[in-house]
């Protein structure tokens, strides 16, 4: 199974449009989990018209009126992988993160919240934070390809490029 991970995405608040790299690197995919701050339930629907969606609600979609669930758990090829925003503080701390995973009772936890792309094995769980594909933060922007099959994981973080618009464009989009 082919899943792709995005998070933070922030959509019409810091971009028009997920840039089409994202479509793109998502076009083999079976599912999608988005681990919040989509800002836009229109996210949503554009990425289901590559793949089935799973998404959760982050601290801006909150602060929207976004209802989406805290936390989800789905079951893929035998293990169980935990989806939250994870507004832990400090921001991406592991142990936090660990605990969470923990408390979810899952083998892969994916978070989103530090737009910082994290790949971290701890423990006996492998921590995923696909960084942010619009506003990265000291980091490229990114998603990723987590691929499962007989419990054999495999997790590649995905560069997507250039940013959907210059910043010259930025305050134009924002009008519309």
């Amino acid at each position: 199974m082919l899943i792709g991970l995005i998070s933070d995405t922030h959509i019409p608040d810091r971009a028009r449009i997920l840039p089409q790299n994202v479509i793109d690197a998502f076009s083999d995919v079976d599912l999608i989990m988005h681990a919040g701050d989509l800002t836009s339930p229109k996210v949503i629907e554009e990425l289901e018209d590559i793949a089935p969606v799973v998404a959760v609600q982050g601290n801006m979609d909150r602060a929207r009126g976004i209802n989406l669930p805290i936390a989800k758990v789905i079951e893929a090829e035998d293990l169980k992988i935990g989806l939250v925003h994870g507004e832990v503080y400090p921001r991406a701390d592991t142990q936090q993160l660990l605990y969470l995973a923990r408390e979810l009772d899952v083998d892969i936890l994916v978070s989103g919240h530090s737009h910082q792309p994290k790949i971290e094995q701890t423990e006996g769980k492998l921590l995923l934070n696909p960084g942010s594909p619009i506003v990265p933060r000291l980091a490229d922007r990114t998603v990723m390809l987590l691929e499962i099959n007989n419990k054999e994981v495999d997790v590649e973080i995905v560069k997507i490029g250039s940013p959907v618009c210059s910043a010259l464009d930025f305050d134009k989009y924002k009008r519309d």
